[in-house]
């Protein structure tokens, strides 16, 4: 399942960029096939870059080769002349670039919205995904859905693979999994997708966004222009209201999801079976059943949650039952993510370092009991006692790692000060080991030792997926 590059051949129907001064800021995943598909539809491209690193330089002597011009270490200057910005979505709205635009009048596009501008007459519609955290697992749940029905798919977007590439691409695609962004929906005022999700909303990324109503406002966007379902978490009526701020169309309706028995227009869960009774027939009294809690792999709270948003988007395309529960069966979750590493001495270990903030880490919590909790390293200015207060019950003894653990020890002490915590000041490479050796003390039989940081992993790793390697490395050693 993969999609095809962008082609340097000018495209038909190329008025709109023909002659067109248009700067593209930012270079790597996004920024490069933006360059290389305005160039190819006629545009004047400049690409600006802050960094001026090998990678960086490398990617400019693609670009420099097809006549595009290239500015490394410069993204805050207004190159003369520009018409249009199409930014990379990580790049913060008040940058000076984007300040001196809208001084110039100059309109902000990112890479999603040259995509959605982009697509043919005969497009693929998108089945659209957001939310705080489960976005990438919710989005491979719905493409492994849509192959199970038979449709030609792609998991696209924030997951990795560029939306711009799926959509130029050779490819043809029924219909397109895309997983969005909170940057990348500020940055897409026309999107307007099939069917849209908001999954959960939690305080993250404020520092880009500058308060959780703009958050919100963003992830909320992906509701707007809807044309079939706008599908909410029914536990967290934030994004219900989102929902009845959204402009959709005509007969759109709102699809809640809960791990509860779903109430008319909802999907839900009654005696391990997941329920749809919003995609079927006199919906105020029947159900159809979809798949078994068990076909979710893992069947965790949280995860069940992603499965349900999956199946309820994958539904409004009209995809059978069947699909749905095969489509889950198939599905592998990626590394990290609630993943078990191995059972020792009646103590199973489990790795879900992919937990970078408190929501997530909550819900991974919310899986187990009783809990040895593996956690810390960068705050990004998070607060833990909202955390530590809803998790104290089911922790046996926590074992704090990383730059920040000194927060989450001050939480403990406050909401959890019975339970036994173990503060190791240490940040080189045989941390981890250590770490797992005094959880692997501080369990008992029936226990799991749980690594949820609900911190990111910079001040000691290069990314969760390192910190979740040395994690299982450790275990291992152990039970050896």
């Amino acid at each position: 399942m993969g999609s095809g590059q962008v082609t340097s051949s000018v495209p038909s129907g190329t008025s709109e960029f023909q002659g067109k001064h248009v700067t593209v800021a930012g270079l790597g995943v996004s920024g490069l096939p933006a360059a290389k598909a305005l160039h190819a539809r006629g545009a004047i491209v400049t690409a600006v870059n802050d960094g001026d690193d090998a990678r960086a330089r490398e990617q400019a002597a693609e670009l420099e080769a097809l006549g595009i011009t290239v500015r490394l270490g410069d993204g805050a200057t207004l190159p003369e002349g520009t018409e249009l910005i199409v930014t990379a979505p990580g790049w913060q709205p008040g940058k000076p670039l984007f300040r001196a635009a809208e001084q110039a009048g100059v309109p902000v596009w990112g890479d999603v919205e040259l995509a959605w501008r982009l697509r043919g007459p005969d497009a693929a519609p998108w089945l659209a995904v957001t939310g705080t955290n489960g976005k990438t697992t919710t989005v491979q749940m719905l493409a492994s859905i849509l192959e199970a029905a038979g449709l030609r798919t792609a998991a696209v977007g924030n997951i990795g693979v560029s939306v711009l590439d799926a959509v130029l691409g050779d490819e043809q695609y029924d219909v397109l999994a895309v997983e969005l962004s909170s940057y990348q929906l500020h940055w897409a005022p026309s999107l307007r997708a099939y069917s849209g999700a908001v999954l959960n909303l939690a305080p993250d990324h404020l520092d880009w966004h500058g308060s959780m109503d703009a958050y919100a406002a963003d992830k909320g966007r992906i509701y707007e222009g809807n044309k079939i379902a706008c599908v909410y978490n029914v536990a967290d009526p934030r994004t219900e209201d989102l929902v009845r701020d959204a402009d959709v169309e005509e007969g759109c309706r709102a699809v809640g999801f809960t791990l509860q028995a779903p109430a008319v227009s909802q999907l839900g869960v009654v005696d391990g079976i997941l329920v749809d009774r919003a995609f079927v027939e006199n919906r105020q009294k029947n159900a159809q059943e979809l798949a078994e809690v068990s076909d979710v792999d893992p069947p965790a709270p949280h995860n069940i949650a992603n499965a349900l948003a999956a199946a309820a988007l994958a539904r409004s395309f009209g995809v059978p039952a069947q699909a749905v529960r095969d489509g889950l069966r198939a599905f592998k979750p990626d590394a990290h993510r609630i993943a078990h590493v191995a059972d020792i001495d009646g103590v199973a270990y489990v790795d879900d370092s992919k937990a970078t903030n408190t929501h997530a880490a909550e819900a991974s919590l919310a899986a187990y009991e009783p809990i040895v909790w593996i956690a810390g390293g960068l705050a990004k200015g998070a607060e833990f006692d909202e955390l530590v207060a809803n998790s104290a019950k089911r922790l046996r003894g926590v074992v704090l790692i990383g730059a920040d653990r000194a927060l989450i020890r001050e939480a403990l002490a406050r909401h959890a000060p019975e339970v036994p915590v173990v503060d190791l000041d240490r940040t080189d490479t045989g941390a981890m080991l250590q770490a797992v050796t005094e959880a692997k003390r501080l369990a008992r039989p029936g226990d799991t030792v749980l690594l949820a940081p609900a911190c990111a992993s910079m001040d000691m790793f290069t990314n969760y997926n390192q910190r979740g390697d040395a994690f299982a490395a450790a275990v291992r050693e152990l039970g050896a």
